[in-house]
């Protein structure tokens, strides 16, 4: 386990003691047992990768989940004694020196929010919820990002975990009659469905490209469609990255391969091959299933997939 990955799950193991309720509020030696961890290895983890010592942003997030309360309405006695404070003296005090206000002159929250400074972006939210400000503006393109890549990595796991499955299974039909989309044709076996999910963003990337109609071939083995995949894979990302950074999603392409030519927002492309590539993924994982293949591993989820990628909570 590495040092940057220890930090990581130091700070995880906090946040998940600073939501818990304890009677007269955790102490430091409390947090590092509860981390399974000295004291003073605990502090110095926690310190380094938040910037602000475990206890100190205990105290900062209590007080800001009191200010919360009390823009809400609770009583500032009730509110002091849920923040861990042996008195509504202490915590007018401590209260007073962050907000600069007693609690009873709270401003009401349309004219101050409850968030103090913090080093590290973390804070109160909600009744159950710690927010972690990135730092930074982050645009939708970043979302979008996230997103084609999980659909680019799950695809090449679905199709990974295909390797093994003899070819009746490949090719057994499951679903008769089954269309994802009505013009796409049937997809009736895992065969089928593979083939769409790694080559049909082929033609989306030819009609942005201006190219003639690929040529999306009769090879549907494992192997070449992992190939093929690979290479599609590689030209769509460069493409989606050109896009966002150009500002480009409002443009349109006239996509002259339809009959009659057809126009799509490059937006609407991209939210469309996200769309039914969920769909049909989950579709393989299912077949999968049903052919023997042991898919616990295959978690389909992109919170999960993001958190393996980062090698964290990030």
């Amino acid at each position: 386990m590495t040092a940057r990955r220890l930090g990581r799950d130091r700070i995880r193991e906090l946040l998940d003691a600073v939501l818990a309720e304890r009677e007269g509020g955790a102490v430091l030696n409390t947090l590092a047992a509860d981390a399974h961890s000295s004291s003073f290895h605990f502090s110095r983890q926690v310190s380094r990768a938040a910037g602000e010592a475990p206890a100190a942003m205990r105290r900062r997030v209590l007080l800001e989940r009191a200010a919360w309360e009390i823009q809400a309405g609770r009583s500032v006695t009730d509110a002091a004694f849920a923040a861990g404070y042996d008195s509504v003296e202490g915590f007018s005090r401590a209260f007073s020196r962050a907000y600069g206000c007693p609690p009873s002159a709270m401003p009401p929250r349309h004219d101050r929010g409850h968030w103090l400074p913090a080093p590290n972006g973390i804070h109160f939210h909600s009744p159950t919820v710690l927010y972690v400000d990135a730092g930074q503006e982050i645009s939708a393109g970043d979302v979008v990002a996230l997103m084609i890549r999980h659909d680019l990595d799950d695809t090449a796991a679905v199709l990974a975990a295909a390797e093994g499955v003899d070819d009746d299974e490949f090719r057994r039909e499951r679903l008769p009659g089954h269309r994802v989309l009505e013009w796409a044709g049937d997809e009736t076996t895992l065969a089928n469905v593979l083939h769409h999910l790694a080559l049909d963003k082929l033609p989306w990337l030819a009609c942005i490209e201006g190219e003639d109609e690929p040529d999306l071939g009769v090879e549907d083995d494992v192997a070449s469609l992992r190939r093929r995949h690979s290479e599609i894979a590689a030209r769509w990302l460069a493409m989606t990255r050109d896009v966002e950074r150009r500002g480009a999603w409002g443009d349109w392409v006239v996509d002259a391969l339809c009959d009659p030519p057809e126009s799509f927002l490059l937006s609407q492309i991209v939210a469309h091959t996200l769309t039914f590539s969920a769909h049909r993924r989950q579709l393989a994982r299912w077949m999968l299933a049903q052919a023997g293949v042991d898919i616990r591993h295959l978690d389909p989820d992109p919170i999960m997939w993001h958190r393996r990628a980062s090698g964290g909570l990030s």
